[in-house]
């Protein structure tokens, strides 16, 4: 789903674009004239612009220098029934993606489409990799065979099958915009991260981008521009426009891990997000409509939190109609011995050490111990454990396992 501004003044072309486009999930906006452009340009979030050339006095070749020299990153397609080489020539310098030549084939205009929408959603996924400084995941996949772990994967691929809906409509209202949310809950290291990913591959957006928030990460100054972005000049740092990661995970997931600790403030401006699917840049009065699965994830009692005054009622109602809690480690007989053994084979690898075993002596204590860090601790023990061991048999000793 895009946001399209569509500027023809020919109103039988206008209708005939804007229902092709409409037709594809697109939130089309028409307009006849460059005024009305910039009037519709300055309150709403463009991805791609349309505009014919010749409008009356005005020029869109004109109006293609304006948009880029405001900053405007989204798509430009130029159309004109006087297709001349210097128009077109003139049309790509001042920052046009193509340029169409009328009678438009509504066919070759939709194909045209697609492939700048789609450059436009490799080219933030690739800013989106650039700026994320990603926190390893201890494991690569969910690994265990206990009942509760097979349960809980099972719940997380139901639940993962769920629609992203317009929650809009629950208030008597169509804001263009669609989230589903999941809230993940669970003891500090359990894997609430991997099944999180777990779930988002279990998707049907499982291609789109997977964002991963650590609430207790970000710098408390510039949290809400971390999360919605800004616009250039919009505080003393904002020397440029700067896309919010919410944007950057649109059509895919965001992964709000430990949310329990996201100020209040802040938590207002999310249960907007969520209820209306809209998101607004810092200093900007555009919104823009996204379409997103939100997991949430705490090892907090939120409702304890909410009684305390630090957490939102209202909030925790819309993200715990679908929960899922992770079962702790000591709970998930025989896990802990796969995922050792799975992480053993994994750092070898990785740091080009000959295959370990486990003694049967460090296998049973491995077995017995409560874990209390789940399985954070484990993966930290045994990462110690490769790297300790002088023989090609990690034992009891390499463990160096604290009593809990």
């Amino acid at each position: 789903m895009a946001s399209i501004l569509l500027i023809e003044d020919d109103e039988t072309l206008r209708l005939t674009i804007g229902r092709a486009l409409s037709r594809s999930s697109h939130d089309v906006v028409g307009v006849e004239s460059i005024d009305e452009a910039r009037s519709r340009f300055s309150t709403m979030s463009c991805d791609l612009v349309i505009t014919d050339v010749h409008l009356g006095e005005d020029s869109g070749i004109d109006f293609v220098e304006e948009l880029r020299s405001q900053g405007f990153d989204g798509g430009i397609i130029v159309m004109t029934a006087y297709a001349t080489v210097d128009d077109a020539v003139r049309a790509m310098k001042l920052g046009a993606d193509d340029y169409l030549q009328k009678p438009v084939r509504l066919d070759e205009l939709m194909l045209l489409t697609d492939r700048l929408l789609e450059r436009r959603r490799e080219s933030k996924q690739l800013r989106l990799y650039q700026r994320l400084e990603r926190t390893r995941s201890s494991m690569e996949r969910p690994i265990g065979s206990s009942e509760s772990w097979i349960r809980t994967l099972e719940l997380a691929e139901r639940l993962a099958k769920i629609p992203v809906v317009n929650r809009a409509e629950d208030l008597g209202s169509d804001s263009g915009g669609a989230v589903t949310t999941v809230l993940i809950t669970g003891e500090t290291g359990a894997g609430k991260g991997v099944l999180a990913r777990h779930l988002h591959n279990a998707s049907a957006e499982s291609d789109r981008p997977f964002v991963h928030v650590n609430c207790t990460a970000l710098p408390s100054t510039l949290i809400e521009s971390e999360l919605f972005g800004h616009v250039k000049g919009a505080f003393t740092d904002a020397k440029e426009a700067r896309e919010g990661l919410f944007e950057m995970a649109d059509g895919g997931t965001i992964f709000l891990d430990e949310i329990g600790d996201l100020p209040l403030d802040l938590q207002a401006k999310l249960l907007t997000v969520i209820e209306q699917g809209r998101i607004r840049r810092v200093g900007s009065t555009k919104e823009h409509a996204i379409r997103v699965r939100v997991l949430c994830a705490t090892n907090h009692d939120l409702d304890q939190k909410v009684k305390d005054g630090a957490f939102r009622e209202d909030l925790l109602y819309r993200i715990n109609a679908f929960t899922i809690t992770i079962p702790a480690l000591r709970e998930r007989k025989g896990d802990a011995l796969l995922i050792a053994e799975h992480l053993i084979d994994r750092l070898c690898r990785e740091y080009g050490i000959e295959a370990l075993d486990l003694s049967d002596e460090a296998r049973r204590t491995i077995g017995s111990h409560p874990w209390s860090g789940n399985v954070r601790e484990l993966f930290n023990v045994m990462q110690r454990a490769v790297m300790l061991c002088d023989t090609g048999e990690i034992g009891v000793r390499d463990l160096s396992l604290r009593p809990d």
